[in-house]
């Protein structure tokens, strides 16, 4: 797989941040093309970390911190456990449909000062915190992917 660079940019905040978290979310579903489900299912390291939970799990961290948490809207966050039907195509599909959903309400968002409405954490914090988490928690679990298919199949790259 050839590796892509990040985007560098000259724009405002907001602009910046969605650039890189969608350059993250861009290369962990990267890590699973190609990889058939049964190799996606299985994982090569003591933790159980899988190809499949990590874009599960990334969808329902992105429901949890910006649909729930932030803007507190009445949804119910997707599962990450790795149920017996669950594929990479429709692993990778709920994860994209997630951030169409998570931009639309940052987008929204007139400050990025806005706190969190939602229950779920003791601590209030604003819409900037929310975005460099996910920032953070993708290429954290992005660079698990690289692992896990560098495991798997050989295959490197981001």
């Amino acid at each position: 797989m050839p590796d892509r660079k990040p985007p560098r940019l000259r724009e405002d905040e907001r602009t910046t941040l969605l650039a890189l978290l969608q350059y993250v979310r861009d290369s962990l579903v990267r890590k699973v093309d190609g990889v058939d489900d049964a190799s996606a299912r299985s994982s090569p390291v003591a933790s159980a970390t899988s190809l499949l939970w990590l874009l599960k799990h990334m969808a329902r961290a992105e429901s949890l911190w910006v649909l729930l948490r932030f803007a507190d809207l009445d949804v119910a966050p997707p599962e990450d456990t790795v149920g017996p039907h669950d594929t990479v195509d429709s692993a990778a599909a709920a994860y994209r449909r997630m951030w169409s959903q998570v931009d639309a309400v940052v987008l929204a968002e007139p400050s990025l000062d806005a706190t969190t409405r939602g229950t779920g954490d003791d601590t209030p914090v604003n819409l900037r915190w929310v975005l460099m988490h996910l920032l953070e928690e993708t290429a954290r679990h992005a660079g698990h992917a690289d692992i896990v298919r560098e495991l798997i199949d050989g295959d490197t790259g981001r």
